[in-house]
Protein backbone atom coordinates (compact mmCIF):
# COMPACT_ATOMS: atom_id res chain seq x y z
CA UNK A 1 0.00 0.00 0.00
CA UNK A 2 1.29 3.62 -0.91
CA UNK A 3 0.49 7.38 0.11
CA UNK A 4 -0.64 7.72 -3.62
CA UNK A 5 -3.61 9.93 -3.97
CA UNK A 6 -6.75 7.73 -2.84
CA UNK A 7 -8.20 7.53 -6.06
CA UNK A 8 -5.31 5.22 -6.62
CA UNK A 9 -6.93 1.51 -7.16
CA UNK A 10 -4.51 -0.90 -5.17
CA UNK A 11 -3.22 -3.78 -6.36
CA UNK A 12 -5.06 -7.13 -5.62
CA UNK A 13 -2.29 -7.98 -3.27
CA UNK A 14 -2.93 -4.33 -1.31
CA UNK A 15 -6.23 -5.24 -1.13
CA UNK A 16 -5.72 -8.63 0.05
CA UNK A 17 -3.59 -7.51 2.70
CA UNK A 18 -5.60 -4.47 3.70
CA UNK A 19 -8.73 -7.54 4.25
CA UNK A 20 -6.24 -9.68 5.97
CA UNK A 21 -5.65 -7.55 8.37
CA UNK A 22 -8.81 -6.14 9.19
CA UNK A 23 -10.72 -9.60 9.45
CA UNK A 24 -7.65 -10.70 11.98
CA UNK A 25 -8.55 -7.68 13.95
CA UNK A 26 -12.24 -7.93 14.05
CA UNK A 27 -12.67 -11.45 14.06
CA UNK A 28 -9.74 -12.81 16.36
CA UNK A 29 -7.54 -9.80 17.90
CA UNK A 30 -11.08 -7.81 19.40
CA UNK A 31 -13.77 -9.50 21.57
CA UNK A 32 -15.00 -6.86 22.88
CA UNK A 33 -15.16 -2.82 22.13
CA UNK A 34 -12.84 -2.06 25.51
CA UNK A 35 -10.11 -4.33 23.60
CA UNK A 36 -9.98 -1.23 21.15
CA UNK A 37 -6.60 0.71 22.17
CA UNK A 38 -7.53 3.95 20.79
CA UNK A 39 -11.13 5.78 21.00
CA UNK A 40 -10.73 6.40 17.16
CA UNK A 41 -13.68 4.11 16.73
CA UNK A 42 -15.38 4.48 20.58
CA UNK A 43 -18.76 5.90 21.44
CA UNK A 44 -18.51 9.45 23.13
CA UNK A 45 -22.10 10.03 22.95
CA UNK A 46 -24.81 9.45 25.93
CA UNK A 47 -27.46 7.50 24.17
CA UNK A 48 -31.13 9.87 24.53
CA UNK A 49 -34.16 7.78 26.00
CA UNK A 50 -35.30 6.17 22.53
CA UNK A 51 -31.96 5.01 21.47
CA UNK A 52 -31.80 3.51 25.12
CA UNK A 53 -35.56 2.16 24.56
CA UNK A 54 -34.18 0.19 21.56
CA UNK A 55 -30.62 -0.75 22.90
CA UNK A 56 -32.83 -2.57 25.89
CA UNK A 57 -34.38 -4.57 23.27
CA UNK A 58 -31.56 -6.03 22.05
CA UNK A 59 -29.68 -9.71 22.59
CA UNK A 60 -26.93 -9.38 25.23
CA UNK A 61 -24.62 -11.54 22.72
CA UNK A 62 -25.63 -9.00 19.95
CA UNK A 63 -24.59 -6.08 22.43
CA UNK A 64 -21.32 -7.71 23.88
CA UNK A 65 -19.78 -8.47 20.29
CA UNK A 66 -20.55 -4.61 18.95
CA UNK A 67 -16.99 -2.84 18.73
CA UNK A 68 -17.25 0.75 19.01
CA UNK A 69 -18.92 3.41 16.99
CA UNK A 70 -22.01 4.27 17.54
CA UNK A 71 -25.25 4.37 15.30
CA UNK A 72 -25.08 7.07 12.57
CA UNK A 73 -28.22 7.24 11.01
CA UNK A 74 -29.97 10.28 9.38
CA UNK A 75 -33.93 11.03 10.70
CA UNK A 76 -37.16 10.04 8.96
CA UNK A 77 -36.62 6.19 8.55
CA UNK A 78 -39.79 4.78 9.00
CA UNK A 79 -40.68 2.76 6.53
CA UNK A 80 -37.42 2.95 4.76
CA UNK A 81 -35.18 0.24 3.07
CA UNK A 82 -31.84 0.58 4.57
CA UNK A 83 -28.16 -0.52 3.60
CA UNK A 84 -25.52 -0.93 6.83
CA UNK A 85 -22.36 -1.37 5.64
CA UNK A 86 -20.08 -3.25 7.91
CA UNK A 87 -22.76 -4.73 10.27
CA UNK A 88 -20.72 -6.92 12.06
CA UNK A 89 -22.53 -8.99 14.77
CA UNK A 90 -25.98 -6.88 13.85
CA UNK A 91 -26.26 -3.98 16.56
CA UNK A 92 -27.00 -1.47 14.56
CA UNK A 93 -29.16 -3.37 12.11
CA UNK A 94 -31.56 -4.49 14.83
CA UNK A 95 -31.63 -1.00 15.95
CA UNK A 96 -32.57 0.65 12.74
CA UNK A 97 -35.20 -2.37 11.96
CA UNK A 98 -37.18 -0.74 14.68
CA UNK A 99 -36.70 2.66 13.63
CA UNK A 100 -37.90 1.78 9.96
CA UNK A 101 -40.72 -0.64 11.33
CA UNK A 102 -42.14 -3.79 10.24
CA UNK A 103 -42.89 -2.40 6.99
CA UNK A 104 -39.51 -1.07 6.40
CA UNK A 105 -36.20 -3.71 5.78
CA UNK A 106 -32.52 -3.42 6.82
CA UNK A 107 -29.37 -5.15 4.79
CA UNK A 108 -26.22 -5.77 6.49
CA UNK A 109 -23.36 -6.43 4.82
CA UNK A 110 -19.77 -7.80 6.70
CA UNK A 111 -16.77 -9.58 5.54
CA UNK A 112 -15.91 -10.72 9.23
CA UNK A 113 -17.56 -14.82 9.41
CA UNK A 114 -18.02 -14.29 13.57
CA UNK A 115 -19.54 -11.85 13.31
CA UNK A 116 -22.48 -12.21 11.21
CA UNK A 117 -22.85 -15.84 12.76
CA UNK A 118 -23.75 -13.82 16.25
CA UNK A 119 -26.12 -11.72 14.19
CA UNK A 120 -27.74 -14.37 12.14
CA UNK A 121 -28.18 -16.52 15.37
CA UNK A 122 -30.49 -14.05 16.98
CA UNK A 123 -32.42 -12.53 14.35
CA UNK A 124 -35.67 -14.70 15.20
CA UNK A 125 -35.22 -13.78 18.66
CA UNK A 126 -35.64 -10.22 17.62
CA UNK A 127 -38.16 -10.29 15.40
CA UNK A 128 -40.28 -11.62 18.64
CA UNK A 129 -39.02 -8.92 20.95
CA UNK A 130 -40.01 -6.28 18.15
CA UNK A 131 -42.87 -8.13 17.66
CA UNK A 132 -43.20 -8.11 13.83
CA UNK A 133 -45.41 -10.49 11.88
CA UNK A 134 -42.00 -11.15 9.98
CA UNK A 135 -38.46 -10.38 10.41
CA UNK A 136 -36.99 -7.10 8.33
CA UNK A 137 -33.25 -7.69 8.57
CA UNK A 138 -30.75 -9.84 6.60
CA UNK A 139 -27.02 -10.56 7.10
CA UNK A 140 -24.75 -10.41 3.65
CA UNK A 141 -21.14 -11.91 4.26
CA UNK A 142 -19.06 -9.83 1.14
CA UNK A 143 -16.38 -7.08 0.92
CA UNK A 144 -18.04 -3.62 0.76
CA UNK A 145 -15.75 -2.60 -2.34
CA UNK A 146 -17.61 -5.90 -3.78
CA UNK A 147 -21.28 -4.95 -2.93
CA UNK A 148 -21.70 -5.77 -6.99
CA UNK A 149 -21.34 -9.81 -6.08
CA UNK A 150 -24.22 -9.68 -3.64
CA UNK A 151 -27.64 -10.35 -3.99
CA UNK A 152 -28.76 -6.80 -3.54
CA UNK A 153 -31.06 -4.95 -6.07
CA UNK A 154 -29.61 -2.22 -7.66
CA UNK A 155 -31.63 1.39 -7.00
CA UNK A 156 -33.41 -0.53 -4.31
CA UNK A 157 -32.41 1.50 -0.97
CA UNK A 158 -33.39 5.28 0.67
CA UNK A 159 -30.37 5.26 2.41
CA UNK A 160 -27.01 3.59 2.76
CA UNK A 161 -25.20 3.97 6.49
CA UNK A 162 -21.78 3.11 7.92
CA UNK A 163 -19.49 3.89 10.89
CA UNK A 164 -16.07 3.78 10.63
CA UNK A 165 -15.95 0.99 7.91
CA UNK A 166 -15.00 3.08 4.60
CA UNK A 167 -11.75 4.09 6.37
CA UNK A 168 -11.09 -0.23 6.73
CA UNK A 169 -11.41 -0.95 2.80
CA UNK A 170 -8.76 -1.17 0.22
CA UNK A 171 -10.54 0.27 -2.58
CA UNK A 172 -12.52 3.03 -1.58
CA UNK A 173 -13.71 4.40 -4.89
CA UNK A 174 -14.93 0.77 -5.68
CA UNK A 175 -17.01 0.96 -2.36
CA UNK A 176 -18.79 4.36 -3.25
CA UNK A 177 -19.77 3.14 -6.61
CA UNK A 178 -21.44 0.49 -5.31
CA UNK A 179 -23.21 2.46 -2.61
CA UNK A 180 -24.02 4.86 -5.57
CA UNK A 181 -25.40 1.67 -7.75
CA UNK A 182 -27.82 0.30 -4.73
CA UNK A 183 -29.26 3.87 -3.85
CA UNK A 184 -32.74 5.02 -5.29
CA UNK A 185 -32.94 8.39 -6.96
CA UNK A 186 -32.57 10.63 -4.57
CA UNK A 187 -31.06 8.14 -2.45
CA UNK A 188 -28.86 9.24 1.03
CA UNK A 189 -25.23 7.83 2.17
CA UNK A 190 -24.79 9.04 5.33
CA UNK A 191 -22.37 8.21 7.54
CA UNK A 192 -19.65 8.55 10.02
CA UNK A 193 -15.72 7.84 9.12
CA UNK A 194 -12.06 9.04 9.81
CA UNK A 195 -10.65 11.84 7.80
CA UNK A 196 -6.66 13.18 7.86
CA UNK A 197 -5.31 16.84 7.09
CA UNK A 198 -2.96 14.72 5.05
CA UNK A 199 -2.31 11.82 2.95
CA UNK A 200 -1.68 9.66 5.26
CA UNK A 201 2.57 8.55 5.39
CA UNK A 202 3.77 5.04 4.35
CA UNK A 203 4.41 4.17 8.40
CA UNK A 204 0.84 4.60 9.28
CA UNK A 205 -0.73 3.37 6.78
CA UNK A 206 1.41 0.04 7.04
CA UNK A 207 0.61 -0.08 10.74
CA UNK A 208 -1.80 -3.35 11.45
CA UNK A 209 -2.76 -1.78 14.57
CA UNK A 210 -3.16 1.74 13.71
CA UNK A 211 -5.30 0.50 10.34
CA UNK A 212 -7.56 -1.82 12.51
CA UNK A 213 -8.42 1.10 14.86
CA UNK A 214 -9.64 3.24 12.08
CA UNK A 215 -6.39 5.92 11.49
CA UNK A 216 -4.32 3.84 8.96
CA UNK A 217 -6.90 3.81 5.99
CA UNK A 218 -8.59 7.31 6.52
CA UNK A 219 -8.80 9.60 3.84
CA UNK A 220 -7.21 12.76 2.83
CA UNK A 221 -10.71 15.05 3.42
CA UNK A 222 -10.03 16.55 0.17
CA UNK A 223 -9.33 13.43 -1.56
CA UNK A 224 -12.61 12.13 -0.13
CA UNK A 225 -14.60 15.43 -1.86
CA UNK A 226 -13.12 14.54 -5.54
CA UNK A 227 -13.64 10.87 -4.86
CA UNK A 228 -17.19 11.58 -4.09
CA UNK A 229 -18.00 13.56 -7.47
CA UNK A 230 -16.52 11.05 -9.18
CA UNK A 231 -18.30 8.33 -7.68
CA UNK A 232 -21.55 10.11 -9.21
CA UNK A 233 -22.80 11.83 -5.97
CA UNK A 234 -23.68 15.80 -5.24
CA UNK A 235 -21.37 17.80 -3.43
CA UNK A 236 -21.23 15.89 -0.33
CA UNK A 237 -22.77 17.86 3.21
CA UNK A 238 -20.54 18.60 5.85
CA UNK A 239 -22.51 17.22 9.07
CA UNK A 240 -20.61 17.08 12.28
CA UNK A 241 -16.64 16.49 12.91
CA UNK A 242 -15.05 16.42 15.88
CA UNK A 243 -10.93 16.03 16.21
CA UNK A 244 -9.21 12.65 17.36
CA UNK A 245 -6.37 12.40 19.73
CA UNK A 246 -4.74 9.21 20.70
CA UNK A 247 -4.74 8.40 24.41
CA UNK A 248 -1.63 5.98 23.71
CA UNK A 249 1.62 7.32 24.34
CA UNK A 250 2.99 5.23 21.75
CA UNK A 251 0.48 5.69 18.98
CA UNK A 252 0.83 9.22 19.30
CA UNK A 253 3.85 8.92 18.67
CA UNK A 254 3.37 6.80 15.52
CA UNK A 255 1.01 9.55 14.12
CA UNK A 256 3.63 12.66 14.24
CA UNK A 257 2.06 15.43 12.63
CA UNK A 258 -1.12 14.18 10.71
CA UNK A 259 -3.86 14.91 12.38
CA UNK A 260 -7.33 12.83 12.51
CA UNK A 261 -10.76 14.29 12.50
CA UNK A 262 -13.77 12.54 12.56
CA UNK A 263 -17.22 13.49 10.18
CA UNK A 264 -20.17 12.38 9.51
CA UNK A 265 -21.09 13.16 5.81
CA UNK A 266 -24.36 12.47 3.72
CA UNK A 267 -23.79 12.41 -0.20
CA UNK A 268 -26.87 12.45 -2.50
CA UNK A 269 -27.83 10.29 -5.24
CA UNK A 270 -29.16 13.29 -7.46
CA UNK A 271 -30.36 13.67 -11.25
CA UNK A 272 -27.72 16.39 -11.27
CA UNK A 273 -24.45 16.40 -9.05
CA UNK A 274 -22.32 19.22 -8.60
CA UNK A 275 -19.27 19.67 -7.71
CA UNK A 276 -19.26 22.55 -5.03
CA UNK A 277 -22.40 24.12 -3.43
CA UNK A 278 -23.87 26.55 -6.86
CA UNK A 279 -26.79 29.25 -6.22
CA UNK A 280 -29.47 29.08 -8.47
CA UNK A 281 -31.29 31.50 -6.45
CA UNK A 282 -33.59 28.12 -4.94
CA UNK A 283 -35.24 28.18 -1.17
CA UNK A 284 -36.73 25.77 0.42
CA UNK A 285 -39.48 25.63 3.32
CA UNK A 286 -39.19 23.27 6.18
CA UNK A 287 -43.13 21.57 6.60
CA UNK A 288 -42.97 19.97 9.69
CA UNK A 289 -44.01 15.95 10.05
CA UNK A 290 -40.10 14.58 11.04
CA UNK A 291 -40.71 13.43 14.74
CA UNK A 292 -36.62 14.18 15.04
CA UNK A 293 -36.81 17.73 13.87
CA UNK A 294 -40.17 19.38 15.23
CA UNK A 295 -39.56 22.44 15.35
CA UNK A 296 -36.40 23.12 13.07
CA UNK A 297 -34.96 20.52 10.25
CA UNK A 298 -30.76 20.98 10.07
CA UNK A 299 -29.36 19.70 6.77
CA UNK A 300 -26.01 20.31 7.43
CA UNK A 301 -23.27 21.88 9.54
CA UNK A 302 -24.29 25.14 7.48
CA UNK A 303 -27.88 25.04 6.64
CA UNK A 304 -30.64 24.76 9.40
CA UNK A 305 -34.30 24.94 8.00
CA UNK A 306 -36.49 26.85 10.97
CA UNK A 307 -40.04 25.07 10.23
CA UNK A 308 -42.63 27.57 8.06
CA UNK A 309 -39.37 29.61 6.99
CA UNK A 310 -37.82 30.14 3.47
CA UNK A 311 -34.43 29.54 3.44
CA UNK A 312 -32.06 30.26 0.73
CA UNK A 313 -30.63 27.20 -0.60
CA UNK A 314 -27.90 25.79 -3.05
CA UNK A 315 -28.71 23.72 -5.85
CA UNK A 316 -27.92 20.61 -4.47
CA UNK A 317 -29.83 21.17 -1.30
CA UNK A 318 -32.66 21.62 -3.07
CA UNK A 319 -32.74 18.42 -5.26
CA UNK A 320 -31.93 16.58 -2.42
CA UNK A 321 -34.91 17.93 -0.27
CA UNK A 322 -37.27 17.34 -3.95
CA UNK A 323 -36.08 13.58 -5.02
CA UNK A 324 -35.10 11.90 -1.63
CA UNK A 325 -37.68 10.83 1.21
CA UNK A 326 -37.14 13.93 2.82
CA UNK A 327 -40.16 15.25 0.07
CA UNK A 328 -42.79 15.37 1.73
CA UNK A 329 -41.96 17.44 4.37
CA UNK A 330 -40.38 20.63 2.19
CA UNK A 331 -41.85 23.06 -0.38
CA UNK A 332 -38.82 23.88 -2.44
CA UNK A 333 -38.84 27.08 -5.12
CA UNK A 334 -36.62 26.84 -7.96
CA UNK A 335 -34.60 29.56 -9.28
CA UNK A 336 -34.61 30.36 -13.09
CA UNK A 337 -30.68 30.80 -13.58
CA UNK A 338 -27.33 30.30 -12.19
CA UNK A 339 -25.92 33.43 -9.91
CA UNK A 340 -22.35 31.92 -8.66
CA UNK A 341 -21.00 29.92 -5.88
CA UNK A 342 -23.50 29.82 -2.95
CA UNK A 343 -22.14 31.77 -0.22
CA UNK A 344 -20.36 28.61 1.99
CA UNK A 345 -18.65 27.65 -1.61
CA UNK A 346 -15.90 26.25 -1.27
CA UNK A 347 -17.50 22.84 1.03
CA UNK A 348 -16.12 23.88 4.65
CA UNK A 349 -12.89 21.55 5.88
CA UNK A 350 -14.09 18.87 8.60
CA UNK A 351 -10.68 20.52 10.55
CA UNK A 352 -12.78 24.01 10.41
CA UNK A 353 -15.62 22.36 11.78
CA UNK A 354 -14.10 20.22 14.39
CA UNK A 355 -12.37 23.43 15.75
CA UNK A 356 -14.09 23.84 19.54
CA UNK A 357 -15.50 20.97 19.45
CA UNK A 358 -14.94 18.14 22.23
CA UNK A 359 -13.03 15.37 21.32
CA UNK A 360 -14.25 12.16 19.49
CA UNK A 361 -14.22 8.79 18.60
CA UNK A 362 -15.74 8.14 15.18
CA UNK A 363 -18.81 8.41 15.71
CA UNK A 364 -18.67 11.47 18.35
Amino acid sequence: MTNAPATTIPTAADAAQTRDIVKTYYGETLSRSDDLRTNACKITDTPDAGMRQMLANLHEETLARFFGCGLIAPPALRGAQVLDLGCGAGRDVYVLAQMVGPDGHVAGVDMTPEQLAVARNHEEWHRERFGYAQANTAFHEGLIERLDDLPLAPASFDVAVSNCVINLVADKMAALRGVRRLLKPGGEFYFSDVYADRRVPEAILNDPVLYGECLGGALYWRDFLAMAHQAGFASPRLVSAAPIEASDPAVTAKLGETRFVSATYRLFALDSAEAEPEDYGDAARYLGGIAEASEAFTLDATLTLPMGEAVPVDRTAALALEQSRLAPFFEVTRGAAHQGPFNQNPAPSPFSIAKGAATAGCCG
